[in-house]
């Protein structure tokens, strides 16, 4: 390191012959550091928990159309299975699945 250039990281706008002085006089530097966070709401914060809340929703919804939809296709597919195989005997006692077309 040579003994002209400051020690560590710092503001590379300081003026070497600022950076001098001060050292020869012992008068602090003092370095401004502006803010670069924007005023505001973090939109990312708010969004973020309402697109998962959505995305959860929208599964949600899915999910029970789904269910909707394998519960139509057993209850066609036991109504067909139940006509195609007419009335059911067992010991005598006759039991009549579904009603006849005439």
């Amino acid at each position: 390191m040579d003994h002209r250039t400051p020690p560590g990281t710092i503001a590379p706008h300081i003026p070497a012959a600022d950076w001098q002085r001060a050292q020869a006089t012992g008068q602090p530097v003092v370095i401004v550091v502006h803010n670069t966070e924007p005023a505001g709401i973090p939109w990312r914060r708010i969004v973020i928990p309402f697109a998962v809340a959505g995305a959860a929703v929208a599964g949600g919804w899915g999910l029970v159309a789904a269910l909707c939809f394998l519960l139509d296709a057993a209850a066609h597919t036991a109504t067909v299975i139940a006509g195609a195989a007419g009335p059911i005997g067992l010991g005598g006692i006759t039991l009549k699945l579904t009603r006849n077309k005439t």
